[in-house]
């Protein structure tokens, strides 16, 4: 049986591991089927600012970029993914985003962190490195028992 802790573990992730994982979920499905235009902007955007990406072509990245979303989504989602490595995940994916809003022109106000209008999409994806970064936290300091006892009430909720 499951430690009255770990269910409050479990129950403190579940909000964050949920919601954002439902926006990438949503996301990724999105890019899914992006049209030839879509494509080609999404990866001028990302290749400007992120040159080895040019070696792909549109839809290609397109495609890979859905099924990074899509596998960040599942990690976030699936219970028996540890928070840390979840948060890993979604950590690394935030950074990449946030990488587009530091060094992509436009983005942010001269000489300052601040967003300019066209920054605001990307500036706001902060929220997910301090998930991600919460996530890591609350995996390396939280239950370390047997898998088994981790997992006891997402089992004991599937079963019903």
């Amino acid at each position: 049986m499951a430690s009255g802790s770990v269910w409050r573990c479990t129950a403190r992730q579940l909000p964050l591991r949920l919601t954002v994982g439902a926006f990438f979920l949503n996301s990724g499905l999105s890019k899914r089927d992006a049209d030839d235009a879509t494509a080609e902007r999404l990866h001028q955007f990302a290749a400007a600012t992120y040159p080895f990406l040019g070696k792909f072509g549109a839809q290609k990245f397109v495609r890979l970029l859905s099924t990074g979303e899509i596998a960040v989504a599942a990690a976030l989602l699936l219970p028996v993914i540890p928070a840390a490595v979840a948060g890993a995940a979604l950590t690394a994916f935030s950074c990449g985003t946030l990488g587009l809003y530091l060094r992509t022109p436009g983005m942010r106000q001269e000489g300052s962190l601040r967003p300019t209008e066209q920054g605001i999409v990307l500036a706001k994806d902060v929220w997910m490195l301090g998930v991600g970064i919460s996530l890591i936290a609350e995996g390396m300091t939280g239950h370390r028992g047997p898998a088994s006892a981790a997992l006891g009430p997402w089992c004991r909720m599937l079963r019903r």
